[in-house]
């Protein structure tokens, strides 16, 4: 009968051993998190520049559009906030469907989108530039 009892007093785990599966957790922690932030910027630098894109099309099509009705085409630069241009900025973003909050500027020459510059809300840049059909994001 003693025997049972002090078998059954060893039951758990000691100090030492919750000590090291603890320090184990906080290494794979110390390397896991870095790999994570690098996804999130990734993942972040995507969404801008598929805004981005968006907003190209989008200013594309209301260029084609304008040409199209015979009113010629927007080839002057455009932002959010000029009060000459406003328009053309909301139909993009809203065209585009990104936040309202978003600013874009963009330039049309010949009826083509030559460049455009989108920030987001949180104050991200991208640009594109025909020439190089490449999408640029500023941080």
């Amino acid at each position: 009968m003693k025997r049972k009892l002090k078998e059954n007093k060893k039951k758990g785990f000691t100090l030492v051993e919750l000590i090291v599966v603890l320090v184990i957790l906080a290494i794979l922690a110390a390397l896991l998190i870095p790999a994570l932030v690098g996804y999130i910027d990734r993942a972040k630098e995507k969404q801008i520049i598929s805004e981005t894109r968006s907003c190209v099309m989008a200013a594309q099509t209301i260029a084609d559009e304008q040409y199209a009705k015979g009113i010629g085409t927007i080839d002057e630069t455009t932002q959010v906030g000029d009060t000459a241009t406003d328009t053309a900025g909301k139909e993009v973003l809203e065209l585009a469907d990104v936040a309202a909050s978003a600013t874009v500027e963009f330039d049309v020459a010949s009826g083509k989108v030559t460049t455009l510059t989108y920030t987001n809300a949180a104050s991200k840049t991208c640009t594109y530039t025909a020439t190089t059909g490449e999408y640029k994001v500023n941080p």
